[in-house]
């Protein structure tokens, strides 16, 4: 077996097809965000990012920094090990209680990231309760379907956002069949926001848990930014929230937050929570004082709705495809791979915008798009610019027409 020559050819289906992944070397200036440091073609230039998720700018926080910078100096660099073997922090302790109250649950358990969160507690829940049936939204993050995958029990998908069908699908089985009922409030790559309240209503029907990522909303919504489920008044009927430190709380790692009792039964029987080394302590303690400032400040918040209403009414007004939904996301679709690649490069070389093409399998073929993501501290010259690079770019190349990939390749 010539194992390079498969490795060779699976990269070379990638590029055939037009989605091989670069990765844009960035180097963020603090102080200047979304202004970073791109380097490329042997030298580097300034670009303005506009796909981070750092989606509140928290990032720059001068406290998050500040708070990060007395960690490492009173503690060190890393935790020392996993959490059940010296790699319990203070830190950590404290950042747990404040995810509980946040979301008002009794516990929260922290992990390496939200995927980590979402794959290890998913695929454990089935191990806990034997028989259990999961049923996933459609359109659910790939975590949320690792997790399932990997728990190996039965699964149901339900269609997008579709309470119909999932009445249809839950109404398959007794009532003492354990459910659970995996969904997200925002959902990250078409900006839908669920439809959390009606989905609670079929889980107390059906004898349900319900299961809710709020990665894309933590931060971002909700009276304390506890996330949509807290802005519509239902996060006491949502048994799990996943959440993540690494978007709007603009540190990294992830979370879940529930009862007591599911905390612990996760901390003690999940391998993925228990074998892997703790966040480090100046994480910890970036990411508690990004939620304890976000719990008071709205003032980031409001900034961010309008930035991203702003953006997706300056797009529309020059005509371009902005796929329209209730959230903070600005989609714009392509369509085409090589298209969205073409598009994406020219804004890098041509107007020092970075955003990354989003292609399959993040979406499903023939949706490629780009996604914006205005943040708090994107200005209206960032606006301008990229409006008018983009209006550029449409009317060099409407969509569809290949034109522009021809054009680039010149």
């Amino acid at each position: 077996m010539d194992y390079q020559r498969q490795f060779k050819e699976r990269v070379a289906t990638l590029h055939d097809e037009g989605r091989y992944r670069i990765f844009a070397d960035l180097k963020r200036q603090r102080g200047n965000y979304p202004v970073a440091d791109c380097f490329r073609h042997g030298g580097h230039s300034e670009v303005a990012v506009w796909c981070s998720n750092d989606y509140l700018g928290m990032s720059q926080n001068p406290n998050v920094l500040a708070a990060m910078h007395e960690a490492l100096d009173t503690v060190g660099a890393g935790s020392g090990g996993t959490r059940n073997i010296s790699g319990t922090t203070h830190y950590h302790v404290e950042l747990e209680e404040e995810l509980a109250d946040l979301h008002d649950k009794e516990a929260a358990l922290l992990f390496t990231s939200a995927f980590v969160a979402n794959d290890t507690t998913l695929s454990t829940l089935v191990d806990l309760i034997p028989g259990t049936v999961i049923f996933s939204d459609e359109k659910n993050h790939a975590s949320m379907i690792a997790g399932i995958r990997h728990g190996k029990g039965e699964k149901r998908i339900w269609r997008h956002n579709d309470i119909g069908h999932l009445r249809e699908q839950l109404a398959q089985y007794p009532k003492s069949t354990p459910k659970i009922i995996a969904f997200e409030s925002v959902y990250s790559m078409d900006g839908h926001i669920a439809p959390i309240s009606e989905i609670c209503d079929l889980a107390k029907e059906f004898g349900a848990m319900t299961y809710l990522d709020e990665v894309h909303a933590v931060g971002m919504y909700g009276p304390r930014g506890a996330g949509v489920a807290a802005r519509e008044g239902v996060a006491d009927r949502i048994d799990i929230i996943n959440g993540t430190l690494a978007k709007g709380f603009g540190v990294m790692g992830g979370y879940i937050a529930a009862s007591r009792d599911c905390c612990d039964a996760i901390r003690s029987y999940a391998p993925g929570f228990i074998f892997t080394t703790s966040l480090t302590p100046a994480v910890a303690a970036g990411a508690l004082t990004s939620i304890r400032h976000l719990k008071f400040s709205n003032s980031e918040r409001e900034r961010h709705q309008e930035r991203a209403t702003t953006v997706k009414a300056r797009l529309e007004q020059c005509g371009l495809p902005v796929m329209n939904n209730p959230s903070h996301i600005v989609p714009v679709a392509v369509g085409d791979p090589v298209h969205c690649k073409a598009v994406t490069d020219a804004l890098l070389d041509n107007h020092n915008i970075y955003v990354q093409p989003i292609n399959y399998p993040t979406v499903p073929r023939g949706t490629e798009r780009i996604r914006l993501t205005p943040t708090p501290l994107h200005s209206d010259a960032h606006i301008d610019h990229l409006c008018d690079a983009l209006s550029t770019l449409w009317a060099a190349c409407p969509v569809g027409s290949g034109r522009y990939v021809r054009i680039a390749a010149e």
